[in-house]
């Protein structure tokens, strides 16, 4: 084996780079060169591919290998693996596909799979999931995605698309040069914009708004935390209790509206049911004007902060932006829809700068120019069962099999799944209440899971096939939101007798006699040359000439130009709304919406309206559980990828996840900086390690996610992660989204020796299989 380094192309989700690899192993990632902010993320990643935590060989629980469906599924998580060959596993997968299929029906199997995978469009686990799944008869799929859910499926009633949620916005060049307020709901917090879905050749969010605070733009961040508040803005933060950001616009339109100072004329031309909105706020139809002083008492802001914010915003240019998070909470359609209102009222619309705006602290790339082109694709093809539930209704469907659910004007009935196959995401990272997940996670009778490392998802499953990571294969990558098309060169021989996703699919497809409909005849040299090839004809029709290839290939990298003008959000539409009409039934903006008050339910209305979410700080359970948790992205790592590397564990305390606590809180608890302490409500408890934080509003706490799921029953989880706390809801019946940041918590001291965690163990494995191992009868 050659000692030389060697240097590959890559990417990740955290940002391009370059592998840097001697004898075999990764040595270093060297930041892409155009990256002027790259993510410390990458430097966990050598510890991470050379991970003792890397599965080596297929493995299959030992009872369910012994007794099939038949199995003790509560073992799940707890009982032993034994290592088989990889013939064998495929056997295995394929026998219960067919069984499953043949005995239930296509609609008994689950294509999980939700994730963010590789940052490659090829090796994206999911797609690939589904293109075989769907290539044998397809499956249950999911609908939405737990980051921007509730607006994915409520903004085509109000807009007409959910693209600007994406982040197709008011580009920055545009807001540097009209934008004269910039009030992020939510806040900006630059953690979140070291992510890029598909990858980044550079991080951005920094440089544009230090660029716009530079001429003046002035910003105001609305959060329960000062830490989101962007350093170097000069933004003036307004605190806020979690959950409330509708009742603070609803109150700041009622400010337009006696003021005089609404758009009449845009109102009137490019909306629809302003009327019925405005006499809701003006108290006419419950008698409760939704004033300042009415908003004060729920959001925790002064009357006088409220009004004099509603007028700044109308004596400026201003583009209001949302933050994901807001939607992830009770009701989160509301601050959506209110921010759309308030933005209409305003009458801004339209106009360069002005408007508004999702997810600039959401995630990198919000707002970035760039050509409206698209970037690398690979189709999972056409699901010929149809069938998909919401996404964060998973233990819903699992626990509820047969009973009807409500869904975006839509009654339909969970299915009875037997099989769930799972490729790439960590449901126990990403759903909520964790616990209840466990419970669901034991009814069906079959599940498989595709993994690199032994996860918390795989540690839980019947059969794991180990899979390669992005630097052990080829692949292409790029983002709908970055200038820059990656190159992904296999830097790295696989690990052990791990196997990439699409060899797998690909010969489970030819034992069940449709590999050509899953392959259409192309390997992986084939794809990454058809992938290209379809980007780029779309680029030529725009005018756009990328060179071949083999050019590309070679170089690493190639970069889209900038764009010729600035991207304004619905600028059209504000020229000519008849023209230019939106997907809606009206073609305008709706405001009150006719179409969802088709719908009848009483947990989302017709028009923005501020509805208590089950739990927050006004609720009766703040009375036993007073702190409101705010359970944010971690910085550290991406959800919980990485978790394991050096990187996230650097920046825990004690090996646990942080709570920061406001200091009257912590004082009242006895708590200081460091110590560990129990953070518990009625669905779950977890150790935490506290810190005692100025910047954190008096009555929350604030955990990131992404702490491997570590239980030491259904009593107490020991690691940190905040999903034993969250609450398994949906946003409401039209979209069904979680509900994760609607969620009240206790803290008290630990007291006396905390249990070890064990997240990063590697269950027990035996390297014989039973014999013989027989289907039950």
């Amino acid at each position: 084996m050659s000692t030389d380094v060697q240097r590959f192309p890559s990417l990740s989700h955290w940002g391009a780079f370059t592998a840097v690899v001697r004898a075999g192993r990764l040595l270093a990632c060297e930041p892409f060169a155009f990256d002027s902010a790259p993510s410390p993320i990458l430097q966990a990643m050598p510890g991470m591919v050379h991970s003792s935590l890397r599965i080596c060989r297929p493995a299959v629980r030992k009872g369910w290998l012994q007794q099939r469906q038949a199995s003790d599924r509560s073992a799940r998580g707890s009982e032993a693996f034994v290592e088989v060959p990889w013939d064998t596993a495929l056997e295995l997968v394929a026998e219960e596909l067919a069984r499953v299929r043949g005995e239930h029906g296509n609609t008994a199997l689950f294509g999980g799979s939700y994730g963010w995978s590789s940052a490659g469009r090829l090796h994206h686990a999911r797609t690939l999931t589904h293109r075989f799944l769907n290539a044998g008869g397809g499956c249950v799929h999911q609908a939405g995605n737990y980051s921007w859910g509730a607006a994915q499926f409520l903004l085509p009633h109000v807009i007409g698309t959910h693209a600007p949620v994406t982040g197709r916005v008011t580009d920055w060049n545009n807001v540097v040069a009209h934008t004269g307020l910039f009030i992020a709901f939510g806040g900006l917090p630059l953690r979140n914009t070291q992510i890029t879905s598909g990858g980044a050749g550079e991080h951005s969010a920094a440089d544009w708004l230090a660029r716009a605070a530079a001429v003046g733009v002035e910003f105001v961040v609305v959060s329960p935390t000062r830490s989101d508040v962007p350093a170097g803005t000069g933004a003036r933060w307004i605190p806020i209790r979690p959950n409330t950001d509708t009742a603070l616009m609803l109150a700041m339109v009622h400010t337009l509206i006696v003021g005089g100072l609404h758009a009449r004329d845009f109102l009137q031309t490019h909306c629809v049911g302003f009327g019925p909105f405005s006499a809701y706020l003006l108290g006419e139809t419950d008698g409760v004007a939704k004033d300042a002083q009415w908003a004060q008492g729920i959001c925790g802001v002064p009357a006088a902060e409220i009004r004099a914010l509603a007028l700044r915003a109308a004596g400026k240019r201003t583009l209001l932006s949302c933050a994901w998070s807001l939607q992830r909470a009770h009701h989160g359609e509301q601050p959506y829809w209110a921010s759309i209102a308030l933005a209409a009222a305003l009458g801004q619309i339209g106009l360069p700068g002005g408007g508004f705006a999702f997810g600039h602290g959401s995630m990198n790339g919000v707002g970035n120019p760039r050509p409206d082109v698209p970037g690398p694709e690979m189709s999972a093809g056409r699901n010929p069962t149809g069938r998909a539930i919401p996404v964060a209704r998973l233990a819903d469907m699992l626990l509820h099999p047969g009973e009807p659910f409500e869904f975006n004007g839509r009654t339909e009935v969970y299915p009875d799944i037997r099989m769930v196959y799972w490729a790439g995401g960590n449901p126990f990272h990403h759903h909520q209440d964790l616990n209840r997940l466990v419970q669901a996670w034991q009814k069906p009778q079959t599940i498989v899971v595709h993994e690199s490392w032994w996860t918390p998802t795989a540690r839980r499953a019947d059969i794991v096939l180990p899979a390669t990571t992005t630097l052990e294969r080829n692949d292409i990558g790029g983002s709908s939101r970055d200038r820059f098309v990656l190159a992904m060169h296999q830097a790295l021989a696989p690990h052990a007798q791990s196997r990439n996703d699409f060899d797998i699919y690909r010969e489970l497809s030819a034992i069940a006699g449709h590999e050509l409909a899953f392959t259409e005849g192309r390997d992986e040299g084939q794809w990454l040359r058809h992938i290209y090839a379809s980007m780029r004809q779309s680029w030529r029709k725009a005018g756009i000439d990328a060179p071949g290839f083999d050019a590309f290939w070679e170089a690493g990298h190639w970069e889209l130009p900038r764009p010729d003008r600035d991207f304004v959000l619905f600028e059209a539409f504000r020229r000519d709304p008849r023209v230019f009409a939106l997907k809606t039934p009206s073609g305008k903006i709706e405001i009150c919406s006719q179409r969802i008050a088709g719908f009848g339910y009483a947990d989302c209305p017709p028009h923005p309206t501020w509805m208590a979410p089950v739990e927050w700080l006004g609720a009766e359970a703040a009375q036993r559980f007073p702190l409101h948790l705010v359970s944010s992205q971690p910085a550290d790592k991406l959800h919980s990828q990485m978790d394991a590397g050096t990187v996230s564990r650097a920046a825990k305390i004690k090996g646990r996840e942080r709570v920061s606590i406001a200091p009257a809180d912590a004082a009242r608890r006895a708590i200081a900086s460091g110590d560990l302490v129990k953070v518990f409500n009625r669905r779950g408890a977890c150790i935490a390690a506290a810190v005692v934080d100025p910047d954190t509003m008096q009555g929350v706490a604030i955990m990131s996610t992404g702490a491997w799921f570590d239980p030491a029953g259904p009593a107490l989880e020991r690691h940190g992660n905040p999903n034993v706390l969250t609450i398994d809801i949906g946003t409401s019946r039209l979209a069904q989204a979680p509900s994760a940041l609607s969620a009240l918590v206790e803290i008290e001291k630990w007291q006396g020796a905390a249990p070890a965690v064990r997240a990063f163990e590697v269950p027990e494995i035996s390297g014989a299989p039973p014999s013989p191992p027989t289907r039950p009868a």
